[in-house]
């Protein structure tokens, strides 16, 4: 007779049969059977957060920088509600995570019992899918079928619900059936034809432009290296949504920066003028397209994406291409070499003149402001913070805001998988627990988090969990004392009535630190910057910098609520010449 194992024991042996390494969770009444069994199996680590939602999003940060799944353990009621938001945040930015929650006994599902909610009915809209356990013996394939399709076609999060009766009973333990076929071909729908077509596009094209976006980088490191041949071979420029920072060069010449509402002023127009655009892995999304009737409007649009759901459901497109990002570039470079060999050098005369038009745009210099030798303005912090970490292999996470955008904007990345930011949900607190999940998936690299004050207070309490697993994450927060984008927007939108978005009893940062058991670092002037962060670089432990930054600055370029691409603001002049009225303000 084969050995019987409980839930709880067959919830271990799926998590090693799945390579699982970490997880991260917080115990309950109805996880306490998992809990009890944790102790057996010293090969799967697991990392206590202070609270469920800093749980999830330090299981997104480890899945993001890693490419392997998170993995999320809460308890019933107030713990699976409060990992809603990670939840959430994973859904809208494609990260794989697999949330385990407890249940109270079976008998007891819908009484109203202590510590119940309708976990599935809850997380239905927030997952790709979620499951009720109600007899041992769906669990085992249960929870195979759970990292099945969270790491399968477009990741996402997926949460299975154990009731506690199920935790203690006991059945024999199926092991995992291997997958014959490999993530990506199962969702490869395109054929040759379309590829076919996509070639004739590129080909008769003269003002093209590649958007790339987080399905780059979600379809792993060979989609990446091969985007990068595909704008080489083709001579096109690429711009980046802000989940694909790092898919491509950031330094790069034929690379045009972030686009969408504080993207660059030649991204910006060029994806206004091209007469072709290549959309890679990127879901057309409000932040990117403004105005939807004015985007973009004379150009041809392919989309090229593993989830047939995205395509042309915010943008009409003239070609869709449904596959694996990687499969699909190696076809295309593979179909113009063979029909069209030397392409970018023979076609280079055929669009010198949109890349003329193109260094025009970028001439502007969109990025630029005045700085300060008094008052550390942001964009020069981040500045620094780059020349002084761009040598080292970095990982940056970011919380919600204007520094979210300044990072973005100033701090170049040559690598996927190392810039963790959230995109979709724009959760503030995200970036602090996301930085502890990078650092354990990454022990022995530089990991920041370009904080906001107003966001990292949100989370605070997980340098709790940094000091405990002596993760030394850096917490680099631009203090200006301000809720900075919502200030922006009352500036721009609403008359210059900053309503609650002063916070006006802020703690000492640096003292808050020590109280943590970490280290408290401050800058308040320029000239005193860089020794501060390289004091913060050389410290082997946590560390919450706070530097105090320009109180009123505002981030530009700005795309005004309700306009196409073309009509950009790019500094305090513009401001004032076009203010947002009517219909702008209620799009933002």
């Amino acid at each position: 007779m084969s050995k019987l194992y409980s839930g709880a024991e067959i919830v271990f042996k799926c998590l090693e049969d799945h390579g699982v390494e970490f997880i991260f969770g917080y115990p309950g009444g109805a996880v306490l059977p998992i809990y009890d069994e944790l102790q057996n199996h010293k090969n799967i680590k697991h990392i206590l957060a202070r609270h469920e939602q800093g749980a999830g999003h330090a299981a997104e940060g480890y899945a993001r920088s890693s490419g392997k799944p998170g993995v999320v353990l809460v308890t019933s009621g107030p713990g699976a509600t409060n990992v809603v938001t990670a939840l959430t945040d994973a859904y809208m930015d494609s990260v794989p995570l697999v949330c385990i929650s407890g249940q109270v006994p079976t008998h007891l599902i819908g009484t109203d019992a202590f510590q119940e909610c309708d976990t599935t009915g809850i997380t239905r809209p927030c997952t790709k899918h979620n499951w009720l356990v109600k007899d041992v013996k769906d669990l085992a394939k249960t929870i195979h079928k759970a990292f099945e399709v969270a790491t399968t076609g477009r990741p996402g999060p997926v949460l299975v619900d154990i009731p506690k009766d199920i935790q203690f009973n006991k059945i024999a333990y199926s092991k995992i059936k291997k997958q014959k076929k490999i993530n990506g071909k199962l969702n490869n729908l395109f054929n040759q034809k379309q590829i076919d077509e996509l070639i004739k596009l590129i080909v008769k094209s003269n003002k093209p432009i590649i958007y790339s976006g987080g399905g780059v980088i979600n379809s792993g490191e060979e989609a990446s290296i091969l985007l990068r041949e595909m704008v080489e071979e083709t001579g096109f420029p690429i711009t980046s949504t802000l989940q694909g920072l790092g898919a491509y060069p950031g330094e790069d010449s034929q690379f045009l920066g972030m686009l969408g509402m504080h993207g660059t002023y030649e991204a910006n127009n060029a994806m206004h003028d091209c007469d072709l655009m290549i959309n890679v892995g990127a879901r057309f999304d409000d932040r990117i397209t403004g105005k939807i009737d004015e985007f973009s409007p004379k150009s041809k649009k392919v989309h090229i994406d593993i989830d047939p759901s995205s395509i042309n459901k915010n943008v009409k497109v003239d070609l869709a291409i449904v596959g694996d990002v990687a499969s699909v570039l190696k076809s295309t470079i593979k179909t113009l070499k063979k029909q069209k060999p030397n392409f970018s050098k023979s076609n280079k005369s055929n669009i010198s003149k949109w890349w003329e038009q193109i260094q025009k745009w970028r001439s502007v210099n969109s990025l630029g402001y005045i700085n300060s030798e008094k008052s550390i303005k942001p964009q020069y912090a981040v500045q620094r913070l780059y020349e002084l970490t761009k040598n080292k292999d970095t990982f940056i996470t970011t919380e919600v805001g204007q520094h979210q955008m300044w990072a973005a904007q100033h701090y170049k990345f040559d690598k996927p998988n190392r810039w963790m930011t959230s995109g979709g949900l724009g959760t503030m607190g995200y970036g602090l627990p996301a930085a502890i999940g990078v650092q354990i998936a990454n022990p022995n690299k530089l990991v920041i988090d370009i904080a906001g004050e107003a966001s990292v207070l949100m989370t605070m309490q997980e340098m709790s969990t940094a000091v405990q697993y002596s993760l030394p994450i850096k917490i680099f927060i631009l203090n200006n004392e301000y809720m900075g984008m919502v200030r922006q927007w009352q500036e721009l939108l609403h008359d210059k009535n900053y309503s609650e978005s002063y916070t006006a009893a802020l703690p000492d940062f640096v003292k808050l630190a020590e109280a943590y058991g970490c280290v408290g670092v401050r800058a308040k002037t320029p000239e005193e910057l860089d020794d501060k962060i390289i004091e913060m670089l050389n410290t082997d432990r946590p560390v919450i910098f706070d530097c105090l930054v320009d109180k009123v600055e505002n981030c530009f370029p700005m795309i005004p609520s309700g306009k196409p691409h073309n009509q950009m603001l790019l500094g305090p002049k513009d401001q004032e010449q076009n203010k947002i009225t009517g219909k702008g303000k209620t799009l933002v």
